[in-house]
């Protein structure tokens, strides 16, 4: 089920590329490239998350810059890094699930929406907004506990002079890696302690997902349905009935990509933000009561976090945040594009191409 491009009228006359579907896929070259290219993307906004992380963690307002400044002070490059192979061992079962969820959903759910009457666009935002929740919820099932362990090994150092105690709470308990860090999170806490988080963490993910692939799918068609004939070449080869066409070169394609994700972040960012910052807290502090440490429970860390600064505090890291998933999603959604393309079947390219050539708005 191909569900098309910019649908809207004023952009008639734009040839963009078709979609490439589920089934056009090489399954195999597209799980193995895309572990290979989002590993990639990973390292490079690694340091970001590590910011967020710990703005997020912290009982008093600070800078993002001079958090980077002690980071590096007393930490040196490796600080920004701490937690990161178990991170990156994570993406790639993590990264599968959500691949493949995000497209078996999209096809399935766009057919079936397209199949009961609905408008293209309609369609399209609909199956994107499912594919979205889909994935995010698989995905969590990886995630969850490797966020537990990578976000624990990210702030164990700050009780250090490196965050200047500003970090009340933090686990006590001190890792080598993240084995050790699996192994003593396990013999403490059971299975519950790596998935510390995970209902928080569904009720953050899925809807900011939903969120942000509905938003992408409706900027990507306003920005093509109201500058598509400036951002294209005139196409006078595949013209009907005398009327030629744009054909945007894959410059423009890959820079609208761009500007679509990273406004679809930043509304994601805003509505998500308090629940990203409960969840994070869950994860990572814990609690005293009578002597004896234990996880914090939602209605605590909405306490703490309300004696801390109220609203202001639950959006600690939002600059971070926004500035990460706008990297992110931006790299993340051309690649992704990119790794389609790479990974479709040669028996598949062949009618690609044509439908590429054929394809108009309505």
């Amino acid at each position: 089920m191909s569900l098309g491009t910019a649908e809207d009228d004023s952009a008639s006359e734009i040839h963009l590329p078709a979609d490439v579907d589920w089934h056009m896929l090489d399954k195999s070259k597209f799980f193995f490239l895309g572990a290979s290219l989002f590993s990639g993307v990973s390292a490079a906004l690694y340091p970001v998350v590590v910011l967020k992380t710990r703005l997020q963690v912290s009982s008093t307002q600070l800078s993002s810059i001079k958090l980077s400044f002690n980071i590096m002070r007393y930490e040196g490059l490796r600080g920004f890094y701490r937690g990161f192979g178990t991170s990156l061992m994570g993406t790639i079962p993590a990264r599968a699930l959500y691949m493949g969820a995000l497209e078996i959903t999209k096809s399935g759910v766009g057919s079936a929406t397209v199949s009961l009457g609905f408008a293209d666009t309609t369609a399209t935002a609909i199956a994107n907004a499912a594919a979205g929740m889909s994935s995010a919820m698989a995905a969590q099932l990886v995630w969850t506990p490797i966020d537990v362990v990578s976000q624990r090994l990210m702030v164990q150092t700050c009780s250090s002079n490196s965050s200047k105690n500003v970090i009340s709470n933090v686990n006590s308990c001190r890792y080598s890696n993240g084995l050790d860090a699996f192994r003593k999170i396990l013999y403490a806490d059971g299975l519950r302690g790596l998935y510390r988080g995970f209902g928080i963490s569904i009720l953050t993910y899925a809807p900011s997902n939903a969120v942000w692939w509905a938003s992408y799918s409706v900027v990507n068609r306003l920005i093509w349905g109201g500058f598509g004939c400036y951002l294209g070449k005139k196409d006078e080869s595949d013209s009907i009935g005398g009327c030629s066409g744009y054909r945007p070169d894959s410059k423009a394609v890959v820079a609208v990509q761009g500007l679509s994700a990273s406004m679809a972040s930043g509304v994601s960012a805003i509505i998500t933000m308090p629940l990203d910052t409960i969840k994070t807290r869950l994860q990572v502090l814990d609690g005293e009561e009578n002597g004896r440490t234990k996880p914090l429970t939602v209605l605590q860390t909405m306490r703490n976090l309300v004696k801390e600064g109220g609203l202001s505090a639950c959006y600690r890291g939002l600059g971070p945040r926004w500035a990460s998933m706008s990297m992110s999603a931006t790299t993340m959604i051309t690649t992704y594009e990119f790794l389609k393309r790479l990974s479709t079947k040669s028996a598949n390219r062949t009618q690609h191409h044509d439908l590429s050539n054929q394809r108009k708005n309505r």
